[in-house]
């Protein structure tokens, strides 16, 4: 029988304290934590050289059930916050996990201006287009047309693209996967996770709960074969940025490093000092 304290993937979570957890049954959110984690211990990345930050929402209770360094912030704050830890520790692996509510709402713009300074973060929005924790309103991802607690008759806002915002913004690497595609997720974070620089992995993930059942799609099983019905990879497109209907997944940006704020940071200091 293996011991606890002898398994690396154990260990990362606080069993003794969070668990059990409070998300709903069949969600997304699970497989995302489980399978970040298992980018980490691939990577190499010690717990105590890592810091993961979240606001608020289902995803952002992420941070609570870690076993490292981690800040549980305020509504949409999350990279303002972590800003400060990577300013303070810059030699820290700094991730930062969210919803989509959280993320591209209100804290839609510090979204979009970590990236423009290209601080050297990852994130991890867990997109479900739906504010599941609060009832099942809908969120800056909710498709047009499609139902939610706020809109029983159809949304009719325009929807946000989660990673091409990160790409216009200034991100320096861009990936999508889904909760169906395990691999490729563990994949797609350890890219992110080895590049210098801001980057952006989005996680569509089921919501049975609200997003499924206010779209009729069904309960969690049916939401997977949802998304993997959905999903096509970036090789078999021409044009990630325009196709319709389909979750296009893989890398869909990867430009060459360039100086990142924290260095750039460090630079204006040491010639402050007459360095």
């Amino acid at each position: 029988m293996i011991e606890l304290k002898d398994d690396r993937f154990l260990n990362y979570f606080r069993l003794d304290e969070r668990f059990p957890h409070i998300l709903c049954p069949g969600c997304g959110i699970g497989t995302t934590m489980a399978t970040m984690v298992r980018a980490f211990l691939e990577l190499g990345i010690k717990q105590d050289e890592l810091c993961v930050v979240s606001g608020i929402g289902c995803s952002s209770r992420v941070p609570g059930y870690l076993d490292c360094d981690t800040f549980h912030t305020l509504h949409g704050r999350a990279l303002p916050a972590a800003t400060g830890v990577k300013l303070a520790k810059p030699e820290l692996k700094v991730v930062v996990i969210g919803g989509d509510g959280d993320i591209m709402a209100i804290g839609g713009n510090h979204f979009i201006h970590a990236a423009r300074r290209n601080l050297d973060l990852t994130v991890i929005v867990v997109n479900n287009f739906t504010y599941a924790m609060t009832g099942g309103q809908y969120s800056p991802t909710t498709p047009t047309h499609e139902r939610a607690a706020t809109a029983p008759f159809g949304n009719v806002e325009r929807s946000f693209d989660v990673c091409f915002l990160a790409r216009a913004a200034g991100a320096m690497f861009v990936a999508r996967s889904t909760t169906f595609h395990v691999a490729h997720l563990k994949k797609m974070l350890e890219l992110a996770l080895k590049k210098k620089g801001f980057s952006v992995v989005e996680v569509i993930s089921q919501c049975p709960t609200f997003y499924g059942r206010y779209q009729g799609i069904g309960d969690a099983v049916q939401m997977l074969e949802w998304l993997r019905a959905r999903s096509i990879d970036v090789s078999k497109v021409s044009d990630p940025w325009h196709q319709k209907d389909k979750f296009v997944i893989g890398v869909l940006h990867d430009q060459q490093e360039i100086e990142p704020y924290t260095q750039l940071y460090e630079e204006v200091r040491e010639r402050s000092r007459g360095k």
